[in-house]
């Protein structure tokens, strides 16, 4: 169960999925405070997408409002005090409404449950299979090679395929927001099958 106030981190072009590993490299020093409270605390950072277009660029970043929790599952703190982590997907949340005084960015949030009925779980499986298709047929046009989990359970191969395939940010971001597995495979099936209609390359786990 997430905390209801967590320590937010807005990139412009990470999205984290539920159960799948991110490493980040951390050298600002408002995040290295960040890191440093998350590690004596429940080590637990919100990372959410920012939003391309912003109107005043003095303001603090606006951000999409759904994201995904992560916990620092190693941290490598380097001599200059710069320090590399790897977070592990936990959970998605919705943002409430932020938390001044830290010189961080804190949110209270929502925690968005991953709905895992049997009916989905039967979609999920079903679209697996028509998206080690879709990846074989695109490898055998381009000569790539395939590097896809075969041992992975369905969920996470879905969400691993979401979020390390070469898509863009903001359709990442649509996939996460996706309201449960089921949903967010075949949203992850149309975008495959249109990239495959223009040739454009997948990219990401030894996909070409």
């Amino acid at each position: 169960m997430l905390p209801s106030l967590i320590p937010i981190f807005p990139l412009p072009n990470v999205v984290l999925f539920p159960s799948v590993f991110l490493p980040l490299h951390i050298f600002e020093p408002r995040y290295r405070q960040m890191l440093s409270d998350a590690l004596q605390g429940d080590r637990i950072i919100g990372m959410v997408l920012v939003k391309q277009r912003q109107p005043r660029p003095a303001e603090p970043p606006d951000f999409y409002p759904v994201g995904c929790a992560g916990l620092i599952s190693q941290a490598e703190t380097l001599p200059d005090g710069r320090s590399n982590i790897i977070l592990r997907g936990m959970q998605r949340f919705r943002v409430g409404w932020e938390e001044q005084g830290r010189v961080y960015r804190r949110a209270h949030i929502e925690p968005l449950a991953e709905i895992a009925t049997d009916a989905i779980c039967h979609d999920v499986r079903a679209a697996r299979s028509k998206l080690e298709a879709l990846l074989r047929g695109r490898l055998e046009m381009t000569g790539g090679e395939a590097m896809v989990p075969g041992d992975m359970n369905d969920a996470d191969l879905i969400n691993t395929l979401a979020q390390y395939l070469d898509l863009d940010p903001v359709e990442k971001q649509a996939l996460l927001e996706r309201d449960d597995i089921a949903q967010r495979s075949l949203a992850l099936i149309e975008l495959l099958e249109m990239r495959a209609l223009t040739t454009q390359p997948l990219g990401g786990l030894g996909l070409q």
